[in-house]
C-alpha cells in the first residue's frame, strides 16, 4: 500500500506543479523527490515480486509499522520536511536548493 500512497502523493504534487506557476514554492524539488521515492519503491516491489513471488501490493508489513498506509505516510514525512526546509527557510536559500 505504501507503493500506492507514494504514487498518489507524486501525482498530486505534479498536478500542483503544473497548476501553480509560482517558483517560490519549489514544487519541482518536491516532485523530483516524490517521483524518485516512487521509482525506488517500484524497483523494490518488482524485485521482491520476481525473487519471492507473492503479492505485488501488500497491505501489511512485517516491520515496526504493520499498516501499509501508515508506512507510506511515514515515508512521505521526511520528504515533506526536507522540501519545507528547502522552500521556506533561509537554510534552503543558503545551500542553493
Amino acid at each position: 500500500m505504501w507503493f500506492i500512497t507514494t504514487f498518489i502523493a507524486a501525482v498530486v504534487a505534479t498536478a500542483a506543479l503544473l497548476l501553480v506557476k509560482n517558483k517560490k514554492y519549489k514544487l519541482n524539488l518536491l516532485v523530483l523527490m516524490l517521483w524518485g521515492t516512487f521509482t525506488m519503491v517500484l524497483v523494490d516491489h518488482v524485485l521482491g515480486f520476481l525473487a519471492e513471488g507473492g503479492e505485488f501490493i501488500e497491505f501489511t508489513t512485517d516491520g515496526l509499522i504493520s499498516n501499509g498506509t501508515m508506512l507510506g505516510i511515514a515515508m512521505l514525512v521526511p520528504i515533506v520536511i526536507v522540501w519545507a526546509v528547502a522552500a521556506y527557510t533561509p537554510l534552503g536559500k543558503k545551500i542553493g536548493l
